[in-house]
């Protein structure tokens, strides 16, 4: 299916790394040949721990009314009922790749932590603050960026919070 931004000539690395920059993002966005679609394909690719590679899930907010974001440490799950009660939501669901790629352009494996068309209320799972940097997938599942915990929760508008299961 394609998507609305691809539409219209939508490069998602390109959008990631123009949104990065506009915030005052001065790392390297780096590329692979290796798919860093799994936690552990990102872990290969980037020599680093599971736990310290970003999960982006987004999530669909009373049945597509709205959508939210949860980034989570690669070694953990999102409850999505602690969600639903932070945004005192009535439902919380996983969004479907076709949901995800339609409204945001990224496809699951490449979905970073920005570069929406209008950024979705943000969730950091609060273990990311155990490490100094996690990587973040920058728009396919073949381009990832290293970033602080503290400077994902600035530039995502986010909040930290306990979201895992």
């Amino acid at each position: 299916m394609e998507g609305k931004r691809e539409k219209d000539g939508f490069d998602p690395v390109s959008a990631v790394e123009k949104h990065l920059r506009s915030l005052g993002y001065e790392g390297n966005i780096f590329r692979t040949e290796a798919t860093i679609f799994t936690v552990a394909d990102a872990s290969a690719a980037v020599n680093a721990p599971e736990q310290k590679i970003l999960k982006s899930i987004l999530l669909s907010v009373d049945h597509g009314q709205r959508f939210a974001l949860a980034l989570m440490s690669g070694v953990n799950k999102v409850e999505t009922k602690k969600v639903k009660r932070l945004l005192c939501a009535k439902h919380i669901s996983f969004a479907t790749p076709d949901a995800c790629f339609d409204w945001s352009g990224f496809k699951p494996g490449g979905v970073p932590p920005v570069g929406y068309p209008q950024q979705p209320q943000t969730f950091l799972d609060e273990d990311l603050f155990l490490h100094d940097t996690v990587w973040a997938a920058a728009g396919t599942d073949h381009a990832f960026f290293p970033i602080s915990p503290e400077d994902l929760l600035r530039i995502t508008g986010g909040q930290k919070a306990d979201i895992k299961k």
